[in-house]
Parts: structure tokens; sequence; C-alpha cells
């Protein structure tokens, strides 16, 4: 974190220091946090009231480990505070006050219904060569996590990632107001989370939200194959930069191909010229993600060349995430159950026929083991009913769907055609395991998606430790 004394804090806060007289003094240049388990010497603790606890609460715990000053609602005798009305908005306004002090970081903002951490990682890891790049912890993509990320820039940074979700419209023009950006990606608009906006419509609204936040000097790396996301070239001051596989696109993938781990190759088509690009993940939508990583990493001026070779050596950085375990007895498991949508869902999916019928190798046995998209309201039974449908499609080997709310998959592999003896529903996951532990076999393919609280990210997890695998 750039220094603050605790005077500068309570300034950008607009709070009052309570404490010992000279507490206006004490240097916060440690890390700002909001879980006292973080905290560290010269740490400042942002003491949040969640669902769950009181952050009041663990003051005394931050400050052991070597807090010195805390940012509360009400005095803490266990250490300096800067007391304010409302402690998560005075974390925003601290964050922006830490970002104001570094006006040579170049911001880039990634939002989207699906891809945006593997995105950040991917452009956190290309960026690095041109300079020190920050980027979130995992997921950390809200009013939260934006300014947890913004108050780690250093005097050294040169480029800050900032990865922003939506809940609703308003979210981003909020989360744009802590870090503005100078670039703003969209990746896609899809329907996660739909039951909370209530239409896709929407959803475009409020990610679009994201673009008009830019100044003219701005960028907008949109994706050209998305209707939804192009037409917000419409909706922003800055330049537009489009990128896909469509011809309209600025930075183009062509001759896209899959090895037979789903790796994908392709020629970048860019105003800067062209260049083979191999990427070390998994998945054909990894495709979009990196020209987008591509056209942002050209506008911050490295070489094509370079951004070419910089991702070929990126790979997954966030857990479970297209993460892919060889056991030794030659099942391949890729957990990508993090989270799921509709969209993610279908992306998965595509990537599990990829690597199980390559267009160079063996033909290999494929399981799509899936759990309940949370938080699409009306639409979750047709939903979940569709991609079993897509599994069936895709030619999958076995369906698998995991606990009541995913019942509707193995319904709708069942009504695609699949055998009943492909497609199944068990109630949790250990009867997931059962059955696993008894059918698999060397060379399958096994994937797990679900949203996250369904829980599946750890049935993969003992499933690839399982007995002789690694």
């Amino acid at each position: 974190m750039i220094a603050l004394s605790l005077a500068q804090v309570a300034e950008l806060t607009g709070g009052e220091i309570h404490g010992e007289r000279s507490a206006a003094a004490v240097l916060v240049d440690g890390p700002v946090v909001t879980d006292s388990r973080a905290a560290g010497p010269g740490s400042l603790y942002v003491a949040r009231i969640g669902e769950h606890a009181d952050g009041h609460e663990f003051v005394g715990a931050a400050a052991q480990r070597g807090a010195v000053a805390a940012l509360t609602s009400r005095p803490v005798g266990a250490l300096p505070c800067v007391v304010v009305a409302d402690v998560q908005g005075a974390f925003g306004a601290l964050a922006r006050g830490v970002l104001d002090r570094a006006p040579a970081v170049t911001v880039i903002a990634i939002t989207g219904s699906s891809g945006k951490t593997s995105t950040k990682d991917l452009l956190a890891q290309v960026l690095a060569r041109a300079g020190p790049a920050i980027a979130p912890v995992d997921s950390l993509n809200g009013e939260v996590g934006v300014p947890l990320t913004v108050c780690r820039i250093t005097e050294q940074t040169r480029f800050l990632v900032a990865e922003m979700g939506s809940r609703g419209v308003g979210h981003l023009r909020y989360l744009t107001g802590i870090a503005p950006p100078d670039l703003a990606v969209v990746l896609n608009v899809g329907t996660a989370h739909v039951g909370q906006f209530g239409s896709r419509e929407v959803i475009a609204v409020a990610k679009r939200e994201l673009v008009e936040a830019l100044r003219p000097e701005g960028v907008a790396v949109l994706n050209a194959d998305d209707p939804a996301v192009a037409a917000m070239a419409e909706h922003t001051r800055g330049r537009v930069v489009l990128v896909g596989e469509s011809p309209q696109a600025q930075v183009r993938a062509t001759d896209v191909r899959l090895d037979a781990q789903g790796r994908p190759s392709l020629r970048a088509v860019t105003p800067a010229g062209s260049a083979p690009v191999t990427l070390a993940l998994h998945g054909r939508h990894h495709v979009g993600n990196a020209l987008a990583v591509l056209a942002v990493a050209l506008e911050c001026g490295m070489p094509l060349g370079q951004v070419a070779d910089a991702l070929a050596d990126s790979g997954p950085v966030s857990r479970w995430r297209m993460e892919v375990t060889e056991r030794p007895d030659g099942v391949t498991v890729v957990n990508d159950a993090y989270n799921a949508n509709p969209d993610s869902m279908l992306a998965a999916l595509a990537a599990l026929a990829a690597m199980g019928h390559p267009d160079l190798g063996p033909t290999r046995r494929t399981w799509a083991v899936l759990g309940e998209m949370l938080e699409l309201g009306p639409q979750a039974e047709p939903a979940h009913r569709r991609i079993g449908r897509r599994a069936a499609d895709l030619h999958t080997d076995l369906v698998v769907a995991v606990g009541p709310g995913a019942a509707g998959i193995a319904h709708g592999a069942l009504e695609a055609g699949i055998e009943a003896s492909q497609a199944t529903s068990v109630p949790d996951a250990d009867a997931a395991y059962r059955l696993l532990a008894a059918e698999l076999r060397p060379g399958d393919v096994v994937l797990f998606k679900s949203s996250r609280d369904a829980g599946l990210r750890w049935l993969a997890e003992r499933v690839a430790a399982a007995e002789g695998a690694s």
C-alpha cells in the first residue's frame, strides 16, 4: 500500500480519530484488510459489519497480528480508530484516495457474465512482462474486493487489473467510482444471476455501466461476437476496440484449433500484425478471453510478439476454474466448480467434449458431473433441462446430476435421447462419489461443474485425490 498517516486516512474518509493524542501520526504502511487473520505489521483493519459477524469484535485480533489502526463505526480501545458513519462507503473513499496518489497507474476493469476471473488472471500475467501489476486474489470483484485490490497498489505499481462483478443496475457505477478505468473490458452478457436482474436485457444495461464510466481518452474492449456487448459501443465516450472471431473485430482469431487436452491455438490478427498464439488453458472459450487480453496489452504498449509469448506461458491461477488433474491411473479430473451459469456450463461441456473426442489422439469416455446453477429464478428448471440436452448433443458418455436442484439436467439428457444407463440423478455429493469410485476407469475424463454453494468443487478434489491419484 502507499503509506498514509492516520490523519490522512481520516481526511480521505471524512472520519474522526479516536485514541491516543499521537494517533494522527500513526503510519499505515501495511496491507489494508477486512479479515483480522490477514492483518500484518502496519495494517489498517476495516471493521465491516456483515451478515454473520461484526468486524468490531475482531479489532483486538487484528492488533495482535500487527495492525496499527482500524476503520470503524464506533471507537474500539484495542487500536487507534478512524470512526466514520458508514464503514463501507469510507472504505471505498479510502481506496479512491490511494489510487489518486498513483496517477501513473493504468486501471483496467473487466466485467462479464462469465470468464472475468480467468481473464484477469491471464491479463495480470501478461502485463507483468511490461511492469509491476496488481490483480485481485481469486474473485474479489465487489464492493469489498475492489477497494481491497486498489489498496494494494504501491509507488511501483504500473497496472491495476480490477475484476468487477454486478448484482444489479448501479453496482458497476459505484465500483468505477472507486477505480475509474482507463481501459474497460466487457467479455459477454449471459444469464448469470438472471433471477436477480430479471432479464438478459437488464443485465446488459448493468454491464454497460463499465464503458459508460470511460473518459474520452479511455478504451473500451468489447466482444464483437456478442451482439449485446458490441452494442455498447454506442454508449461510451472512449475509443472502441472490438475483439472476437467476427470479421468486424479489430483483434481477431483465425485458424482456431484444440489439442488433445482441449487447449486452444490460433492466429491473432491485429492492427500491429498477426502472430500465432498457443494457450495453456483448457477450453475453446478461452479464445475470447485471450483476445481481450491481447487487445489490452497492445493498448498498453506491449509488442505483439511479447504478448503472444506471455500468453503461451500463462496458466491458471485461481482455484477451481478448469483445474485439470491427471491421476496416475489415467483418469483426468476437471474441476470447474467454483461457479456456474448456463453460459459457463455450456462452455465447460464443450471443453469436456474436446478433451474426450479430440481431433488428434484417442477418444476417451467423458463424464459430466453437474450440480445446481443458482440464482436463475423462474428460469431454473428449463435452464437445467437445456444443459442436459446439450450434454447429450455433445455425446457426453455419462451425465450425473448431483442434488435435487440439478435433477432437471438428467431429465434433459434423457429427453435428448441419451440412454437411461447414461444419465442419472443422485441426491448428494457422497452418492456421486460412491458412483464414481465404482465406475471410473483409466482414460476417463470427468468434469465437475456447479454453482459454488452446490459444493462440487470439494467432490472434485476428493475424486482427484482418490486412492492411487496424485
